[in-house]
């Protein structure tokens, strides 16, 4: 394994940076919904309820101790009540890590576009450079000239729709769908 340059390494420090800046600025509820939800998300939470419900179930029909005989009304409100709290824990975890990916994406969107500014300012460079050194460049690739302009990210993003939309409608079985829709 190779050794990180220090770019790399200067990178991946910044990530670590965010993620431990996301991580610190968790409010209580955060931090307890996270709790609950790896907690439940775990083999022992799953093991755990199998056992409470199969003793349940067998104290109350061998008739050891009856305090919630079949069909089981306490333990089925017990269980109804739990997943509904449990789903309000998971729902507010899946909601924050769904804002943090946002965040992610806007973020890796932006260092996209800005990596293209930058490319497309190196490309115009060179190309005035080969000129002034008296190198033709309009044989080179028939694309240099568009590649040299402005990337348009409105027009870009209004393309892809389109696509899209074509690419649904055409598909078997969508097309039927997505005329009724509008």
């Amino acid at each position: 394994m190779t050794t990180p340059t220090a770019p790399e390494l200067r990178n991946i420090q910044a990530i670590i940076g965010l993620e431990r800046d996301v991580r610190e600025r968790r409010s209580v509820l955060d931090r307890v919904t996270d709790v609950v939800s790896s907690v439940a998300s775990s083999p022992v939470f799953l093991i755990a309820h199998l056992a409470w419900f199969s003793a349940w179930m067998t104290l109350n029909t061998l008739g050891w101790v009856t305090f919630d005989p079949y069909p089981f009304s306490l333990l089925t409100l017990a269980v109804g009540l739990e997943a509904i709290v449990l789903t309000g824990f998971v729902l507010m975890a899946q909601g924050r890590m769904t804002h943090q990916a946002d965040k992610r994406a806007h973020l890796d969107l932006q260092i996209n576009l800005l990596a293209e500014q930058e490319l497309t300012a190196i490309l115009k460079l060179q190309c005035l450079l080969a000129e002034h050194a008296g190198i033709d460049i309009s044989g080179i690739d028939p694309r240099l000239d568009h590649m040299r302009s402005h990337t348009d990210v409105q027009r870009l993003a209004e393309t892809i729709d389109t696509e899209m939309a074509a690419t649904d409608t055409s598909a078997p079985g969508k097309s039927d769908a997505v005329a009724e829709a509008r």
